[in-house]
This record gives structure tokens, sequence and C-alpha cells, in this order.
């Protein structure tokens, strides 16, 4: 998301691809869809909300799970919600720009893998909110 916001920002004037035809980030980063949220570039926007999913993978303590059981459930709510934004902006790069931006694609691959990574702690969280 770096590298998008630096080209929605004017920094850097190209973002090179693979050498395949499918790839147009520049297109694809450059989009009205890309501006739609507030007329802000949405790379910015993403750097915040990675922002904030580090700010809750990094809450609680080592035992957060039974002792703030809130915080891993928000967790896997954001990821959960994340999860829900990339294959949406995945699918829309194919039916409505009929190009690919390869950060994205990295970006939603990094999103989709975090889903599993949160879910042992929201089942653990889960299981202290029903016990206690």
């Amino acid at each position: 998301m770096g590298v998008i916001s630096l080209y929605q920002l004017g920094v850097i004037k190209h973002l090179p691809d693979p050498p395949l035809s499918v790839f147009d980030s520049d297109k694809v980063d450059a989009s009205e869809e890309a501006y739609a949220l507030f007329q802000t570039p949405d790379g910015p926007i993403g750097l915040g909300s990675y922002a904030a999913t580090l700010g809750l993978a990094a809450m609680g303590g080592r035992d957060r799970a039974e002792e703030h059981p809130l915080i891993p459930l928000a967790l896997a709510a954001k990821v959960a919600f994340d999860a829900l934004q990339a294959g949406k902006l995945t699918v829309d790069q194919i039916t409505k720009h009929r190009a690919l931006c390869s950060y994205c694609l990295v970006a939603a691959g990094a999103t989709f893998a975090t889903v599993p990574l949160v879910l042992p702690e929201a089942r653990a969280a889960l299981r202290a909110l029903r016990s206690g």
C-alpha cells in the first residue's frame, strides 16, 4: 500500500508491473473507484486500515483471549471485513477495470493469509466469554 500511495500522491509516476498484458497497476490505482471514498486515494486509506489491524494485533498481552476477549474478537472481525473488501476489490479489477494491479494482489494475498492466523485466538476468546 505504501508504493500505491506514493503513486496516487504523485511522488512516483508509474507502477512497474510483471511483463504480462493482464497487469496495469496504473490503470487500477488511478481509477475513479480508487478515489471514491471522500475523494481520497485508497492507498493511504489502506495504510491506515493496516495500521488499525496492527494495533489490534498488538493490544493486550499473552493471555488476552482470556483476560480481554473482546480484543481478539475485534481483530477477527476487522480481518474478516478486510478479507471481504480485498475479495471485492480483486473481483472489481477483473470485471470493472479489465486489468490487475500486482501490488493490490499482493496486499489481498497478505490479507487473506491473516484470516486463519486470527481464528484460533478468536475461538479461545469465545470460549472465555461463554465460561466467564
